[in-house]
């Protein structure tokens, strides 16, 4: 009796590997119900064989990922124009369990567009053999093509235990139960002491280990963190190869560091280019990443040139130091001229609802002194803090056959972009993520889009919202209608958010004053019928209120109406006689003064601009029919001159119709921020132009500009005015950033009402 109550108290610990003991106390085989522990998986990538071609050119540019329940753990550098390549790059992942199998995707890089899919294949980690090395070769199919050859990606794999005193001790319980089988028919007292010491050791360890399996949690939980910041100044070119007839070319540069891309601007006709282009990208591994850099000559109506390549690696280069790169172009002619700054930074940051920051009182408050009035010059960069509660979602979209969707979350800011987990088969996900960004620009949107989860294709778009962080009231839980893509409408669902933000705000308009940061994950252009209609309509009725002001004035002179004239002629005479160049901003100070009483006293002259809303639905509905059609008319593709030439002109017709919004809505106070900044520069300009003569002014102007380049050779040039105005939302992006009112369905309260009911 006492034999089998402690047989009994030793099987109720949480063993490793459960045991099917029976009367006669022996023991069938080895029932591996869990796994032991992680595991450590170093895969070489050997080379690919026989791959797909994607390109026109008839090759590829192959890269690998590999992925593990749905997570990226690996990708490996891209091999240009090769359909046999050698990688021969090496990887070392943790795993918490062998249940997910280790799958590998193989894409064809396109830069600026979305990489061709060439194949996949899963590689089933429970039929590796511990602690020896394995040559796989795993054959690429396509799940939407399983009959096409895609060809063969070859592997190395080395599967072992994380820890081997854990191993250990399961093959010591193994031997001694063994043991116990033949030496009896029922484990003796001796056995069984031994055998319950080595369990309770095991329990103890094993507790160890679900600690380690956290801490594994957490290092894929960091995976969607950035360590750091890369500072990537492109100077110049120098000797490039010509590439055109005439002996010239027209140079572009592209960067690629993992899946965050740049594209330079062009520099027409010339060898010794000179771009002065400054931009950011993230580090998101500890031991830095590869840049790939590859420039190219422009040809309208063809395809592009390949002028050279060339690559930096990050993990030689020292933090917090600028680096003057001069780097030879490769399978190419020339240089190119590089500055690169490495800093580490811990200004992005994801995590449970219950680890809130501003919550804890003494973060909260030294969050505030960082960025007090009294820190002003302190760190000119870090603008303010921003937190996002990205709570649940109800109602969304069913995207899947089911009639379900597997819903996840993208947070993105500029160029920072963190994501939640995916919550399957679930239409009303609960997330309860915080996420935490640190502000560069006050004027920057935060955008929330939600996806759904597709393992064999690319996430199919649920929703999204835009927000813009100086339109945020702090503290506040607020359910944002889902819009379409183009959020000029809704779609189905509702997110629920919480957002906190803290800023200098010295800090934030002094950076107004700067180049807005660019994002390097932007959509192409493309030519929509539709879009250039749009673009030609705004743009006319700016000009036409220039028109209009002309035929006014014109009226004036030819005396159409005696009273108006009379009037104008004597404000005329009254002006020029007494006028002053401190006079300007006067004027402009008056009128933004004059529209900001109208608004505060009701009488708001701001109307909702119901055109622009019926051309972007009318634009939503002309993208359905076109992406209906497209397999019909493809034939516009193949006319790239005239495709560059619609698109140019397109582009153009926007800067000009956005240039006269964003004047007219600084004047409407559109965002009070920058309309009272603008009150603050008109003051001080009108003072200045009141006390300090003209010449003065522009004598201390010339001398900045002609010596500008002389004090900071690598200065990038701007003008602070067009800075400005480029935060100033246009007309378009009013109607995108406008908040939908939701659908009282989705109240919380109405819907404890209808669950009552």
């Amino acid at each position: 009796m006492l034999d089998s109550c402690k047989l009994k108290s030793t099987c109720s610990l949480p063993l490793i590997y459960n045991k099917k003991i029976n009367t006669s106390g022996t023991s069938n085989a080895d029932v591996p119900l869990a796994d032991p522990g992680m595991y450590q998986l170093d895969i070489t990538l050997r080379r690919g064989q026989s791959l797909a071609a994607r390109d026109r050119g008839g090759t590829s540019d192959p890269y690998v990922k590999f992925k593990i329940g749905g997570k990226e753990v690996f990708r490996s550098k891209i091999i240009y124009k090769n359909l046999n390549p050698v990688w021969e790059e090496k990887a070392c992942i943790l795993i918490d369990h062998l249940r997910e199998p280790l799958y590998v995707k193989v894409f064809d890089y396109d830069f600026g567009l979305q990489d061709d899919f060439m194949g996949s294949a899963f590689l089933d980690l429970t039929q590796l053999e511990l602690n020896r090395s394995m040559d796989v070769t795993l054959t690429l199919k396509d799940p939407h093509y399983p009959d096409h050859d895609l060809g063969v990606i070859l592997l190395s794999v080395v599967l072992t235990p994380k820890e081997g005193e854990h191993r250990d001790v399961t093959m010591l319980m193994r031997k001694s139960w063994k043991r116990s089988s033949k030496t009896c028919s029922r484990p003796a007292f001796p056995v069984l002491g031994f055998c319950r010491a080595e369990l309770q050791s095991a329990y103890f360890q094993n507790a160890q280990f679900q600690t380690q399996s956290l801490r594994l949690s957490d290092v894929h939980r960091k995976s969607h963190l950035w360590r750091g910041i890369v500072s990537i100044t492109l100077i110049e070119g120098r000797d490039l190869k010509a590439m055109d007839s005439n002996g010239l070319s027209d140079p572009y540069v592209k960067f690629r560091l993992g899946h965050q891309k740049y594209k330079s601007k062009i520099m027409p006709k010339t060898l010794n280019p000179q771009w002065r282009e400054q931009f950011d990208f993230h580090l998101y591994e500890e031991r830095g990443g590869i840049i790939d850099i590859t420039a190219w000559d422009k040809d309208a109506g063809k395809r592009d040139d390949f002028i050279g390549r060339c690559q930096v690696d990050l993990s030689a280069l020292s933090r917090e130091q600028t680096h003057k790169l001069e780097l030879q172009l490769e399978e190419g002619e020339g240089h190119l001229v590089l500055l690169v700054t490495l800093t580490a930074s811990a200004t992005v940051s994801i995590s449970d609802l219950s680890v809130n920051s501003l919550e804890d009182q003494k973060e909260r408050e030294e969050i505030l002194k960082r960025y007090s009035p009294l820190r002003i010059f302190h760190n000119l960069k870090d603008v303010g803090f921003l937190q996002v509660k990205v709570i649940r979602a109800e109602g969304l979209m069913a995207a899947d056959v089911t009639g379900k969707s597997d819903p996840f979350c993208v947070v993105e800011l500029n160029n920072d972009r963190l994501l939640t987990h995916t919550v399957y088969k679930n239409l009303n996900p609960d997330w309860n993520k915080v996420f935490t960004f640190n502000i560069k620009d006050i004027h920057s949107v935060l955008e929330v889009t939600v996806y759904d989860e597709d393992r064999d294709r690319s996430a199919d778009f649920l929703g999204k919202v835009a927000i813009p962080l100086l339109s945020i009231q702090n503290g506040e839980q607020k359910a944002y209608v889902l819009k379409n893509k183009q959020l000029t409408g809704p779609t189905k669902g509702v997110i629920y958010l919480e957002i906190d933000v803290i800023f200098n705000a010295v800090k934030a308009s002094l950076r107004t004053l700067i180049p807005k940061e660019q994002k390097y994950i932007e959509e192409e252009n493309r030519l929509s019928k539709q879009l250039l209609l749009r673009n030609f309509i705004r743009t006319k009725r700016c000009v036409m209120v220039l028109v209009n002001a002309a035929y006014y004035v014109n009226s004036c002179f030819d005396w159409d109406s005696p009273p108006r004239s009379l009037a104008a002629f004597v404000l005329f005479l009254f002006v020029v006689w007494n006028f002053e160049l401190y006079m300007i901003p006067l004027v402009l100070l008056l009128l933004l003064t004059w529209n900001y009483f109208l608004i505060i006293s009701g009488k708001d002259n701001r109307q909702r601009d119901t055109v622009v809303e019926d051309m972007l639905e009318d634009e939503e509905e002309e993208d359905d029919k076109d992406d209906k059609d497209s397999e019909k008319k493809g034939f516009i593709n193949k006319i790239y001159a005239i495709q560059e030439v619609c698109i140019s002109v397109q582009n153009i017709l926007d800067e000009v119709a956005s240039f006269g919004e964003r004047i007219k809505n600084t004047f409407n106070w559109t965002v009070p921020f920058l309309s009272w900044l603008a009150i603050v520069a008109l003051c001080m300009f009108t003072v200045i132009l009141y006390f300090i003569p003209l010449r003065y002014i522009v004598l201390v102007w010339g001398i900045n500009k002609f010596t500008k380049k002389l004090r900071c050779p690598y200065a990038i040039d701007n003008n602070e005015l067009l800075d400005f105005l480029s935060r100033v939302p246009s007309d378009i992006q009013v109607v995108q950033y406008q908040e939908l009112k939701p659908d009282p369905s989705h109240s919380p309260c109405k819907r404890k009402k209808n669950n009552l009911g």
